[in-house]
């Protein structure tokens, strides 16, 4: 009985010095409204059909490819599984999310948006995107339209710790 007593306290403390011993993992972070659907809609799914999204809000889960780099209003996330990916574009100001960002975890939720541009204003985009990552852009590198973006107005996102 002795001996049973003697092998249950180790067993406890070597469980004890495990524990204590193990990493922490950092909490989740919460931006916006957070996220509030319980179910993910598979963004190369989105890609496939946009049309049938705009309008809709849905949830999307993948890493974080990249994150604006002058305001952090937007990032963009891809699922690993198809590389498909899509940006997540907030209000400035309104939610920031950090440049820590990259190569986590995140999901994001918010409205499905197609905005129809004219070549143009597209090539603006274009121009605009290059120089926020400090990029060489070429106009002539923009072929013929129709031009839109699709992206997602996010309402809120949660990125794991």
């Amino acid at each position: 009985m002795r001996h049973l007593r003697q092998r249950f306290a180790l067993l406890a403390l070597a469980t004890l010095a495990m524990t204590a011993a193990a990493p922490a993992r950092a909490a989740d972070t919460s931006y916006g409204a957070g996220v509030k659907l319980t179910e993910a809609t598979p963004i190369a799914r989105i890609l496939a059909d946009p049309d049938a999204y705009v309008g809709k809000t849905v949830r999307i889960e993948g890493k974080v490819l990249d994150v604006c780099p002058m305001a952090g209003c937007w990032m963009e996330l891809a699922t690993e599984a198809s590389g498909a990916k899509l940006r997540i574009k907030v209000d400035d100001g309104v939610i920031v999310f950090p440049a820590t960002a990259k190569g986590k975890v995140a999901a994001a939720e918010g409205v499905v948006e197609a905005i129809p541009m004219s070549r143009d204003q597209y090539t603006a985009w274009l121009a605009h995107l290059a120089e926020e990552q400090g990029k060489p852009f070429d106009p002539k590198s923009v072929g013929e339209g129709p031009f839109r973006i699709l992206q997602i107005r996010g309402t809120g996102a949660r990125i794991a710790g």
